[in-house]
């Protein structure tokens, strides 16, 4: 009978249960080649291949093998790296592994170096296959470069200060552009604090470090994202479409705060500025950039009008509270009636108007006084649009009503801003559909407990940055 040949060097019952499991027997199977434990014990470097598949049969001299170091590089998805090993652990499946170039490189300048010392081993969380956990291991150098000084060598499958594979991180920060911190917590078995964590950091790397320069035209709003006035200012690139620059605050010093960001150079390069009628943006702008026009947005200049109509249609309900009357019967339910456009009125409420035209006049006239300031805004020519301006503000200080009349001061006070809407026709629309972007963010998160939070969630579904997540290709 023929004999078994005693066990190689290194071989025991810790090998084999690496990738047999806890009992470490092997497949009889096969009694003239290498079982799976063999292979594993062998060590990758030697060049040992397995037909495809994993299989233990014999092969043929015409049957294509492939080195069990490149199954593993092909799953884990990063290519400058060696795998020396594989073990199960109670976490999981750990991979031993090493850079594939032989010199070490700066993890901050990206130089390479001589090495220094070598560190503990440490893991680096990977992606997982279904409900195994996935974990890389390294033993890094430190290197002495002598640029940087003496830090930890850069390693191909992850950042310097992370102790998550590149990979990893890359699909945390696609499901938190898609969901709650807490859905992408639970879905890949981290804390939500660490989702946070993670999204911040792939920021401060992957923000393009030059959103701010060649900017001309600027959108500036200011958005609520928790209770008792926790405001964050927003700066949007009208030409790029994206967020630039965000701030804590709403004050003329936010705003400011982006000015000393943006430097003296590039403010000179503004040409104009779009925003609501905010007193303090407009101080800040007229400090920082007085070159640059300031184009206020028709939808709150429009929003004067209709708030002075609601006013007016408020006091005449108050003043006819007690009469049982047809004036004051017309006023029931007449809201929307006054406030909408006059095309998208249903039949009842254009019946609703023609009562309230028979009735009541004064509130009426307010209603035309609305809608002749939206007519106005229509014009392209800038020099009818301010005749008719003036014409307007003129009518308005003389219709008695006290709303109009402070509508009519406002739009004196602003009125190039206004009028510079009719002549480059740019509106914060684009402002205001970002934040209503930031708002779901906000809202399928149930709120922020910090500004800084929000400012990163923010330039990460609104900055422009494009990630690439290891998703299957659709087939």
């Amino acid at each position: 009978m023929r004999r078994r040949p005693a066990p190689s060097r290194g071989e025991g019952p810790a090998a084999a249960a690496g990738l047999l499991g806890e009992g470490g027997e092997k497949d009889g199977r096969c009694g003239c080649h290498s079982t799976m434990a063999d292979i594993l014990e062998k060590r990758v470097e030697r060049r040992t291949v397995l037909p495809v598949g994993l299989s233990c049969e014999k092969q043929t001299r015409n049957e294509e093998t492939v080195r069990i170091a490149t199954v593993l590089r092909k799953l884990l998805g990063v290519t400058s790296l060696l795998v020396k090993a594989v073990m199960f652990e109670a976490k999981g499946m750990v991979v031993n592994v090493r850079p594939r170039w032989r010199n070490p490189w700066c993890s901050r300048c990206g130089k390479v170096c001589t090495a220094y010392d070598r560190c503990p081993p440490r893991k680096w969380r990977h992606l997982a296959y279904g409900r195994l956990l996935l974990w890389l291991r390294y033993a890094p150098l430190r290197v002495d470069c002598p640029r940087c000084g003496i830090h930890v060598e850069q390693v191909p499958w992850a950042s310097p200060s992370s102790r998550f594979t590149s990979e990893f991180e890359e699909l945390v920060a696609y499901y938190a552009q898609q969901m709650a911190k807490t859905a992408v917590a639970k879905l890949l078995g981290i804390d939500w604090r660490t989702v946070g964590a993670i999204v911040e950091r792939l920021i401060s790397e992957r923000l393009d470090p030059k959103r701010l320069d060649d900017l001309t035209v600027i959108g500036v709003d200011e958005l609520s994202f928790r209770r008792r006035h926790n405001y964050v200012t927003v700066v949007v690139d009208h030409l790029r479409k994206r967020v630039v620059w965000v701030g804590e605050g709403k004050s003329g010093d936010t705003l400011r705060a982006f000015f000393d960001a943006l430097g003296p150079e590039r403010t000179a390069k503004l040409t104009h500025v779009t925003m609501d009628l905010s007193s303090a943006f407009i101080a800040a702008v007229d400090e920082r950039a007085p070159q640059a026009e300031k184009v206020f947005d028709r939808f709150h200049v429009q929003r004067l009008a209709s708030d002075a109509v609601d006013e007016v249609r408020r006091d005449e309900v108050r003043r006819l509270a007690n009469r049982n009357t047809g004036e004051a019967t017309a006023l029931k339910q007449s809201r929307w009636a006054l406030l909408k456009k006059p095309w998208n009125l249903e039949l009842r409420e254009e019946s609703k108007l023609a009562e309230v035209q028979q009735t009541n006049k004064r509130l009426y006239r307010a209603y035309l006084l609305k809608e002749s300031l939206a007519s106005g805004l229509d014009y392209r020519q800038p020099a009818r649009a301010e005749r008719h301006l003036d014409n307007w503000m003129s009518w308005a200080r003389r219709s008695r009503l006290r709303p109009f009349v402070r509508v009519a001061k406002t739009i004196q006070r602003f009125k190039q801003g206004v009028l510079a809407y009719v002549r480059t026709r740019l509106t914060n629309g684009l402002v205001e559909g970002l934040n209503n972007k930031t708002r779901l963010i906000t809202r399928r998160a149930f709120g922020f407990h910090s500004a800084r939070a929000l400012m990163a969630m923010i330039h990460l579904c609104c900055g422009g940055i494009t990630l690439a997540p290891p998703l299957p290709v659709p087939t």
